[in-house]
């Protein structure tokens, strides 16, 4: 089968290396984001996929905007693919691209559709606090993820699960449903089902204001939000006017103290009264410095019991 790959981060890597080393496969080009500057001295490191697409001597486009770029769109008519296959690829397509492939573009989306459509479910999921996610592979459509369904596989959720665990997760068992609902696409033995657009919630990218502690919430929907968040989009909270950014918490059953008062501390981690019952913070990013265990920060920051949050 002739496939063309369009994907961006990290969690596809598997699921392209799978590809390309698979003899069912001819992996014809890479189609991905261009790189960005990522540190102050503006210099641009190339991603991962498109590493692995040129150590594998496999073409490379980098549109700015694919459904527009007539250019690369000629270029994937003349390769002539059965399929594509888009995996957090990152660009809205267009009709005249969707009509290139023989089998049409299969998109791999982090949810089980049609919950969680969107720029972030796998997150979503989390701070929500289910108790499960997965994937699904769909044929694409105009419409926002709500193509018709080829396959889906469920993932459990644990209480204590980050949102790269999760990715990790998804990005573990994406290679070979992805290849599944490519051989039955292909062999006629699989029937996509259409989606019921009534069942159907979207998702939207988490905001900078979104990322500041509220201390009044419950402490439960605090640990999601934080293990939503987790090194992604890390939750953040004040002490003496300098951020601390909360990486690792559990949620514990005491409800004494103020709303963001520190009522106890101890080596296993700071204990914090929230709206309903308290969340224990078990590591910390303070302003400045690196990840550290929160006992260790309370300690050098001469941190006391009955200080409060901001």
């Amino acid at each position: 089968m002739r496939i063309v790959f369009a994907a961006t981060p990290d969690i596809a890597l598997k699921s392209f290396k799978y590809f390309i080393d698979n003899p069912k496969y001819d992996v014809l080009a890479l189609i991905t984001q261009k790189a960005k500057n990522q540190n102050r001295g503006k210099k641009i490191i190339e991603r991962n996929i498109t590493k692995m697409a040129k150590e594998n001597n496999i073409a490379v486009f980098e549109p700015d905007k694919i459904s527009k770029d007539i250019e690369i769109i000629e270029k994937l008519r003349a390769l002539n693919p059965d399929f594509i296959i888009t995996f957090a690829f990152g660009q809205i397509l267009s009709q005249e691209v969707i009509d290139i492939p023989k089998f049409g573009i299969i998109n791999l989306h982090a949810s089980l559709l049609p919950k969680y459509r969107g720029a972030n479910p796998i997150s979503q999921a989390i701070m929500d606090g289910c108790a499960y996610s997965g994937v699904t592979t769909m044929k694409t459509a105009l419409e926002l993820d709500a193509g018709d369904i080829c396959l889906q596989e469920k993932i459990e959720i644990t209480p204590n699960m980050n949102v790269i665990e999760l990715m990790e997760k998804i990005s573990d068992i994406s290679p070979e449903l992805l290849d599944k609902t490519l051989e039955g696409l292909y062999n006629s033995t699989l029937i996509p089902t259409k989606q019921n657009n009534d069942e159907a919630t979207f998702t939207k990218k988490i905001k900078k204001e979104e990322k500041q502690i509220d201390w009044s919430m419950t402490a439960l929907d605090l640990h999601n939000k934080i293990r939503a968040m987790y090194k992604i989009n890390t939750n953040h909270t004040s002490y003496n006017n300098k951020l601390i950014q909360i990486i690792k918490t559990e949620t514990v059953n005491i409800n004494d103290g103020q709303t963001g008062e520190i009522t106890s501390i101890a080596k296993d981690g700071i204990i914090v009264k929230c709206g309903f019952n308290s969340l224990k913070i078990i590591s910390v990013k303070p302003e400045g410095k690196g990840e550290m265990k929160a006992y260790d920060w309370a300690n050098g920051a001469r941190i006391t019991k009955g200080a409060f949050f901001k």
